[in-house]
């Protein structure tokens, strides 16, 4: 499950692989989701790659991933704007309350899917109605 979360960490884009892909097979989707770019893009070890990093750039938006440890060229993250992924890994955390989210219950991708989406409007009718 790949999320494409807003700065207050509610979830504006998902897309679902299967469990053995790579993060970076999600990213194009979750990227042609929305017309809008993001003005950063924090994201875990998983999407450091140069194209991403590229895609990026070009579309005007800073890249704040990590660095694996295994490339030569370290890029150096913001730490006080990184600090504010935990909101997506929070945002998660919400999601995995939900028992059949979290033990993936359903057989078929759709019906996962359906019910992430489930979850994820349910956090955002409890975001709607404090505001």
């Amino acid at each position: 499950m790949h999320l494409r979360c807003n700065a207050i960490g509610l979830p504006i884009g998902v897309v679902l692989t299967s469990g053995e892909a790579h993060d970076v097979t999600g990213y194009n989707a979750l990227m042609e989701q929305r017309d809008s770019d993001p003005g950063a893009l924090l994201g875990d070890k998983g999407y450091d790659s140069d194209t991403i990093r590229q895609d990026l750039r070009d579309r005007g938006t800073a890249p704040e991933i990590p660095t694996k440890s295994n490339r030569k060229v370290q890029h150096s993250v913001s730490k006080s704007l990184y600090t504010l992924r935990s909101r997506i890994e929070c945002f998660i955390g919400h999601l995995k309350e939900q028992r059949r989210i979290a033990t993936r219950f359903d057989k078929t991708s759709t019906s996962f899917l359906g019910f992430v989406l489930l979850g994820c409007i349910r956090l955002w009718i409890r975001f709607v109605h404090r505001a």
